[in-house]
């Protein structure tokens, strides 16, 4: 059974107009969730008239959480940021007040590896180009598709600079796909 909604602490989502809500239905049978963008009213006109108890925010990506925003919480406790930087937190402001910030820190970095990984081959071996390539029947006007080759990719990949925890991943799976 839902809680009324007055009976549930409030959080304040803050994110750019085009960034989905991922946590709406996630947290909204535990938390009064607020959201400026849904409301259709600026963001500082919806915290002078709702934010004035909300002690906990969220803020989705990059979304900005400025000294102008943090000024309009009174009651502001903790902002949580959903990205692994906190760039786009008025830090000196949340410390000021001595508001705590968190974030997800290096909590998707394997998730990004992978990712990472996936878009290198795909770019080294030729995959999204050859899939179009066939979708648009081009083998009878531009004969056959020609593949990568291992020259190719042995330079590219030796050239290749990232972060090191993923490049660890990325060198052991490319060990095995050589053996």
């Amino acid at each position: 059974m839902e809680a009324p909604k007055s009976d549930l602490p409030q959080l304040l989502i803050i994110r750019l107009p085009t960034f989905p809500n991922f946590f709406k239905d996630l947290l909204r049978d535990t938390y009064h969730l607020l959201d400026p963008v849904e409301s259709g009213l600026p963001t500082l006109q919806f915290l002078k008239i709702h934010g004035q108890s909300v002690r906990a925010l969220v803020s989705v990506g990059p979304s900005p959480v400025t000294a102008e925003i943090i000024g309009s919480l009174p009651a502001l406790a903790l902002v949580v940021g959903s990205s692994a930087g906190v760039d786009h937190i008025d830090l000196a402001e949340c410390h000021r007040r001595g508001i705590v910030v968190t974030n997800v820190g290096d909590s998707f970095s394997e998730d990004a590896a992978d990712y990472a990984v996936g878009l290198l081959i795909d770019v080294l071996r030729g995959i999204s180009t050859s899939d179009r390539f066939v979708r648009a029947r081009m083998w009878p006007v531009k004969g056959n598709f020609p593949h990568g080759s291992k020259e190719e990719n042995d330079s590219l990949f030796h050239n290749f600079v990232g972060s090191w925890k993923w490049v660890s991943y990325l060198m052991a799976l490319y060990s095995k796909m050589i053996f």
